[in-house]
């Protein structure tokens, strides 16, 4: 295939990664990354490592631009979200020159190496710096035979197994390969990879345990410029009572910080009113607040955690939020960042105390509850290991930050991600939305409408069982994806190697 001036290849690195967003939440356009990832790694075939960094960077800025940062002022919205998107959008850069640092041009070799170094770089974006794996390619596969691998590899294998795919497409394309029995095979080991994870979408990973609970769920609707403010206080208090006692189910589930403040600020009687009704119910309920600790000498700082709280019949439990969100719950680099972070930015409670990194689960409403809070459901690793000893997993988180963006969407679909890794049912309550139930295969069977308030009620089984995942984590796909890369490259170095003896030998005969 003839290489495109460098400017038009880089407006359409950007507009394929710019498409590819379709292929998540709201929109779903499952089978569009095999297409836009395989026009990415036919500009990759011909480059140079350091054109190859250009086109990925361009890609993951049409991937992960952004038109909505929180509630900052435009120009600060603006300058985040340009800073946050080129962070984001190295990781297909490097990938792009990484493959091309280390395989030949218009190779074959030079695609199965893309594929999979684009899975590594995804893994590695989920957890560097905190991570962040918000649109790894695999979340948009949750609708497809594909989607049978996420139990076994985590999001991680339907994404490599997609880039496989788009390798293969790209190689047809672009005549990398010039025999039709190559082709032939190539397309088998696409439809046999396909077809297997058909299969393991039939497999019983799981199995309901004890009586279905009744759940309530309830959205407050409160705006994020309310949400915090005093003024509005009184106001919170009295929309959540409402919401509790129109609530008909043994689990009664409210979102991350419903009540925006320290546990110690809330009236006995409010508390005493929420355990009733719990009680009424027979079960139990989930409060979002925080916890403040002063600190114990002239040495330390306060502490405030960003908690979940059990009212009703059962013994009061708290979970606290473990993975914190970097610049919004935790300060990096405090000395550097934080006097901007709590001035400028003027986030409140910025900078918030991890809680530990395992903690039981929930003993309530006669299940076992793995309590998340916002996006520590991004991170499906540490899911799975509280997953284990769960039978239902629950998120509270409040979107209201992201406004009307696609953000609650996609979120909404890394939960359904979760649920199908683990094999278990996720619960979600949540501020604006989306307020969901999320059956133990992924598929969500009730939403709240965005932006309302209301209460969703539902009933759901418990599950028992580990998969794969929740057993391995990330491990199994990282080592398909560095033997994918090794075993490249070591055919290809036997066959270069092969092919100069052989033209060795027959220089040496004529």
């Amino acid at each position: 295939m003839p290489r495109m001036p460098a400017a038009l290849a880089t407006l359409a690195a950007l507009l394929l990664g710019a498409a590819t967003v379709f292929s998540f939440s709201p929109f779903g356009a499952s089978l569009l990354p095999a297409l836009t990832l395989a026009g990415l790694f036919a500009l990759w075939r011909t480059s140079s490592p350091g054109r190859a960094f250009a086109l990925g960077l361009a890609f993951g800025l049409g991937l992960f631009a952004l038109n909505t940062f929180g509630d900052m002022p435009a120009l600060l919205a603006a300058l985040g979200t340009a800073v946050f998107c080129a962070y984001l959008a190295l990781f297909p850069a490097l990938t792009g020159w990484i493959t091309a640092r280390t395989t030949a041009c218009d190779s074959i070799a030079r695609l199965m190496v893309a594929a999979a170094a684009w899975t590594l770089s995804e893994w590695l974006r989920g957890w560097l710096f905190s991570g962040f794996g918000w649109l790894s390619i695999g979340y948009t596969q949750a609708a497809t035979p594909l989607a049978g691998y996420a139990p076994v590899g985590g999001v991680l294998l339907p994404g490599l197994f997609l880039a496989l795919t788009a390798a293969v497409l790209a190689d047809a394309v672009t005549g990398v390969n010039a025999h039709g029995r190559r082709l032939l095979a190539s397309a088998a080991a696409v439809a046999i990879v396909w077809a297997s994870g058909y299969a393991l979408t039939r497999v019983g990973w799981s199995h309901p345990v004890g009586e279905p609970t009744t759940v309530s769920l309830l959205q407050g609707n409160i705006g994020q410029d309310l949400k915090f403010e005093p003024s509005y206080r009184e106001k919170t208090f009295a929309i959540y009572a409402d919401l509790v006692a129109k609530s008909r189910g043994r689990l009664i589930v409210l979102p991350e910080s419903a009540l925006p403040v320290f546990a110690d600020e809330v009236p006995p009687e409010y508390v005493a009113l929420l355990r009733s009704a719990a009680q009424h119910n027979g079960g139990d309920l989930l409060l979002g607040l925080f916890f403040f600790e002063p600190r114990a000498s002239v040495d330390e700082d306060d502490r405030y955690y960003n908690s979940v709280v059990t009212v009703g019949t059962a013994t009061p439990q708290v979970y606290r939020k473990h993975h914190l969100v970097p610049f919004g719950e935790t300060i990096p680099l405090k000395p550097v960042f934080g006097w901007f972070i709590r001035n400028v930015l003027a986030i409140p409670l910025a900078d918030q105390t991890p809680g530990a990194a395992y903690q039981e689960p929930f003993v309530v409403a006669g299940q076992r509850l793995a309590v998340n809070i916002c996006y520590e459901d991004a991170f499906g690793g540490e899911l799975a290991r509280r997953a284990a000893d769960a039978t239902l997993m629950v998120n509270v988180t409040n979107d209201a930050w992201y406004g009307h963006s696609l953000a609650a969407e996609q979120h909404d679909q890394i939960a359904a991600m979760r649920a199908l890794e683990t094999a278990r049912p996720m619960l979600r309550a949540t501020n604006t939305g989306i307020t969901s139930i999320i059956d133990h295969h992924g598929v969500e069977s009730a939403r709240l409408p965005w932006f309302t308030r209301g209460v969703l009620e539902g009933t759901i089984a418990g599950r028992q069982g580990v998969t794969p995942y929740v057993r391995f984590g990330d491990a199994l796909v990282v080592a398909l994806a560095l033997l994918i890369i090794a075993t490249t490259l070591f055919l290809t170095r036997r066959f270069q190697r092969m092919s100069l003896a052989t033209f060795g030998r027959d220089a040496r005969i004529q």
